[in-house]
C-alpha cells in the first residue's frame, strides 16, 4: 500500500516584521533541514481558521518573532496501513526538523506510480 501523507509543522521565526516575511524564512528554513535526505517532500503554507470560523494567514507575528503553519506532503511507499504511513512520515520528518512540533493532517492511499513500461517491462 503506498500512501500520501500530509503533515503540519509549526516553524518558529525570529527577526521578522511581516507575516509574508516570516513564511519566505519559514519555507527556506524548512528546505534547508530537509534536503538533501527529503527533497521529494512538498512544502506549502499551512491554512489556519480561528474558532469562529474566520481564515487567518499562515503566520503570526509578535514581538519580531512569528509561528508558522506549514504543511508538509510525503510519498510513503510499501506500508502496511494508514498508520504505519503515519509512523513513518512523522519518524522521517521529525528526524530533521528537530524541536518543531508536527501532527499528521491527512492520510490518503495513492495508486502506484507508472513507470511507461508494460508488466513484461516492455515499452
Amino acid at each position: 500500500m503506498n500512501c500520501r501523507v500530509v503533515v503540519e509543522a509549526a516553524v518558529p521565526v525570529y527577526d521578522v516584521e511581516t507575516a509574508e516575511e516570516a513564511v519566505r524564512i519559514a519555507i527556506s528554513k524548512t528546505g534547508e533541514m530537509l534536503n538533501p535526505d527529503l527533497n521529494y517532500v512538498e512544502i506549502e503554507t499551512g491554512t489556519r481558521t480561528a474558532p469562529s470560523g474566520e481564515e487567518l494567514p499562515p503566520a503570526f507575528v509578535a514581538a519580531d518573532e512569528a509561528l508558522v503553519a506549514l504543511e508538509l506532503q510525503m510519498d510513503v511507499f510499501n506500508v502496511d496501513r494508514e498508520e504505519h504511513a503515519r509512523r513513518v512520515a512523522r519518524k522521517e520528518i521529525g528526524k530533521r526538523l528537530r524541536n518543531i512540533p508536527l501532527s499528521v493532517l491527512d492520510v490518503e492511499e495513492i495508486e502506484p506510480q507508472s513507470d511507461g513500461t508494460d508488466s513484461d517491462g516492455t515499452a
